[in-house]
């Protein structure tokens, strides 16, 4: 039998998780029944939402279990097949990331090109991670043309991409803050505006490099950068809220944002928004992100990191923001 390599969730982390969180288990390959298909993984995706999934509370998706594996967005080809509509051979995306083999029923896998762009782009730029920055900028936020918009982690797999969609929607002026010199040279080399590094204040460096003030603010991160930004937002500001990494680690609550009274003043909208919610506009964004990849006015970066027994620590890095751009593990 082929052995199959599994990432487990040995325990629930206070705080950071370390590599006692994970624990790398050796089973047998799985053998698909009536209806099933076998996926030999190629690539994985880590994301910031799967440090919330492994505490034990109720949320919008239910956390991880102890002494299983964990799962996410993975890639791969399929190696065996008890379905009609799957043949062996197709590539398929699907949700059961974190092992080498996974089991599933064929309606749970979208089989996709691997001509069209490297399997990788799947798990990134065509793939949630697009739909989120597309669908948060554009229908959460209502970017109009001619408008300033603020992104924070803007280096990171969704922020790198609202800044350039912002840029060929129309946008007026496109700010990011990002968390090392290097990031913030990435993002002006991407068609940022502006940029920061917001080790040197949040809230100073996005008043200079924003002087009239934000109409639109993809949140990332939440904490300082999401206080600052109300500060900073004009009047009928709009915030899309796509995650608050800066607290996914925290023990105690957050102090910012400490002037949410300015959203009575300036009639800001704050909106929360999970991706999955937005199917409807995945035609529209296929075919943009597709016509801009086409014609090179889109890119993405990538931080790949080789083997599945690494993919805690890739998660764990991706947490401090070792990653320049979708941190994936080639499994």
């Amino acid at each position: 039998m082929t052995s199959n390599r599994e990432i487990h969730l040995a325990s629930r982390p206070q705080g950071w998780p370390t590599e006692d969180t994970f624990r790398l288990v050796e089973t047998e390959a799985p053998t698909p029944g009536p209806g099933q298909i076998v996926v030999r993984n190629q690539y994985m995706s880590v994301d910031p939402y799967m440090r919330g999934r492994m505490n034990d509370v109720k949320s919008y998706v239910a956390p991880f279990a102890l002494d299983a594996p964990l799962d996410g967005a993975a890639i791969g080809e399929v190696v065996a097949s008890e379905a009609a509509d799957i043949a062996v051979g197709t590539t398929v995306l699907h949700g059961l990331g974190w092992r080498e083999y996974a089991l599933l029923d064929a309606t749970a896998a979208r089989p996709v090109d691997p001509s069209i762009a490297p399997v990788s782009a799947y798990l990134s730029v065509l793939g949630m991670t697009g739909l989120t920055a597309y669908a948060g900028l554009l229908e959460v936020a209502a970017m109009k043309p001619g408008e300033t918009v603020f992104v924070s982690a803007a280096a990171g797999a969704v922020g790198s991409l609202v800044g350039q969609i912002a840029k060929l929607k129309g946008a007026g002026r496109v700010v990011g803050s990002a968390g090392s010199p290097a990031k913030v040279e990435r993002l002006r080399a991407l068609g940022f505006d502006a940029a920061f590094d917001y080790h040197d204040g949040v809230r100073e460096s996005l008043r200079a490099a924003a002087p009239d003030g934000v109409d639109v603010y993809f949140d990332n991160v939440g904490g300082d950068h999401l206080e600052a930004a109300i500060s900073a937002m004009n009047l009928h500001g709009r915030a899309a809220i796509c995650g608050m990494i800066s607290q996914y680690n925290s023990t105690e609550p957050s102090a910012a944002p400490r002037n949410l009274a300015l959203v009575i003043g300036k009639r800001l909208t704050l909106r929360g928004f999970l991706v999955n919610d937005h199917n409807d506009v995945r035609a529209a964004f296929v075919r943009d992100v597709a016509g801009w990849l086409r014609d090179g006015t889109l890119s993405y970066d990538e931080t790949i990191v080789d083997g599945i027994e690494n993919a805690p620590d890739a998660f764990i890095g991706l947490l401090r923001g070792d990653n320049l751009g979708k941190m994936l593990v080639k499994v």
